[in-house]
């Protein structure tokens, strides 16, 4: 557990640094700059598309509920807003106070506490909530609420774009993001590098296994609470196996699936720190690196103790 924490302690100062934080910005920016401009030329075909899925939600009532599902986000960001602010101003006093065995669960339960407190917030002023975001839709340029999902669903698939896309670039610059980090670090260890391009077709076959299964679950994003846990579940599977072969390719001389199992406690909680990043506009293009960094930490160290 303290191999864990301190990767992922280690990982967000790394994507704070210099050396790391040009690669995420340029790449960011590029990459969003690139999908706005395939979204404002193609908008009317990405509306057509998303239209015919909303019309392929097979329950009525549900396909209605997009401002339950607008409020299911609102409820996760303030979560994470909350979490972010807690730490921002009293971080260093906990830090001081709680032991770093106790650093993680600790983070958990107020992750937990967060999310119980809006969750409280939302349950009693939910049909408050329904009727703004209600009201939202429909006074918005749209025909039905439908349309306005229809539109929102269009937002989604690009920003969903962004983010393979990101992954994709995280992991083919992985080496270059990692190279300052082991001469600081890791100065006195044999260097590993003849295993880095293969890991893209772990990305490659994720993406779109990915893709695939968003477009069947696509029903439950309009249940919610539902839909977090979902859309989580769908960012973590096609995550995990990108980050974790890339520190595996840049740690061991031969990578093969049986050394995930050796390193799994640690996979599976850096991958939802990483797909946390996602939910929030702009952050999201930190996730991959982030994820990429904090797991080659954690591998490293690991496989150093051993």
């Amino acid at each position: 557990m303290n191999t864990i924490f301190n990767a992922i302690v280690l990982g967000f100062k790394e994507i704070v640094n210099w050396h790391t934080m040009k690669y995420i910005l340029l790449s960011g920016t590029i990459v969003t700059l690139v999908w706005l401009g395939i979204g404002v030329a193609m908008w009317d075909g990405i509306i057509a598309l998303s239209s015919k899925i909303v019309e392929m939600v097979p329950f009525s009532m549900v396909r209605s509920n997009g401002a339950w599902m607008l409020s299911t986000f609102l409820w996760f960001q303030l979560t994470l807003v909350t979490f972010a602010l807690i730490f921002a101003f009293f971080g260093n006093l906990i830090l001081r106070k709680i032991s770093k065995e106790r650093y993680t669960i600790f983070s958990l339960m107020i992750l937990f506490g967060s999310g119980l407190f809006w969750g409280i917030v939302w349950l009693f002023k939910r049909d408050y909530i329904y009727q703004q975001f209600l009201k939202l839709l429909t006074w918005l340029p749209f025909e039905t609420v439908e349309k306005g999902i229809a539109f929102l669903i269009g937002f989604y698939l690009i920003y969903n774009a962004i983010v393979i896309t990101m992954l994709f670039v995280a992991s083919m610059v992985s080496e270059a993001v990692v190279e300052d980090i082991e001469i600081r670090e890791f100065s006195e260890d044999d260097v590993v590098r003849d295993n880095t391009f293969k890991t893209v077709k772990y990305t490659l076959r994720d993406a779109l296994i990915f893709i695939g299964v968003s477009l069947v679950a696509f029903p439950l994003l309009f249940i919610p609470i539902l839909n977090i846990f979902v859309q989580v579940a769908l960012w973590v599977w096609m995550t995990k196996d990108t980050i974790t072969y890339d520190a595996l390719a840049l740690t061991h001389e031969k990578v093969d699936a049986s050394l995930k199992k050796t390193f799994a406690p640690g996979i599976w909680t850096i991958t939802l720190m990483s797909v946390l990043f996602y939910f929030i506009p702009v952050l999201n293009i930190f996730g991959p690196f982030f994820g990429t960094i904090a797991m080659f930490f954690y591998i490293r160290n690991s496989t150093n103790a051993a």
